[in-house]
């Protein structure tokens, strides 16, 4: 919890600082077209590999398995959209790496192994029925 306070407080200190500098750089108007750029082609790719994810997870439930990787793979893209959505050069960054497959993968090991501690201390419970 004091992780996301802290967080809260630095990321948009972070934001402000470097669109100053940005705009220092290459003008206020540029770092504007920069912010719309990226997330319009930001949540352009994170519609396109949502649809892939879905599919595939409609995929493997009518062979009878368990989407367990599309749904952590829906996770990352759905936060990453959100990154991507908010403005800012960091967050995008951020969103950019949990929507690109091949940068997703280190994040989707991650989820997996705090889910997997979760099911182990009995704090999240799975019951295939």
């Amino acid at each position: 919890m004091r992780w996301l306070l802290l967080a809260l407080f630095i990321i948009p200190a972070l934001e402000i600082g470097i669109f100053v500098w940005a705009g220092g750089i290459i003008g206020p108007w540029w770092v504007i077209a920069l912010i719309i750029l990226t997330g319009v082609v930001g949540i352009t790719i994170a519609k396109r590999q949502g649809m892939e994810t879905w599919n595939r997870a409609r995929q493997s439930m009518s062979y009878g398995r368990v989407p367990a990787s599309e749904m952590v793979d829906g996770i990352c893209i759905f936060v990453g959209a959100v990154f991507l959505f908010t403005p800012g050069f960091v967050t995008d960054l951020v969103g950019f790496m949990l929507v690109l497959p091949v940068t997703r993968q280190p994040f989707k090991l991650l989820i997996q192994k705090f889910i997997k501690q979760l099911m182990d201390k009995g704090t999240f419970v799975y019951r295939k029925w």
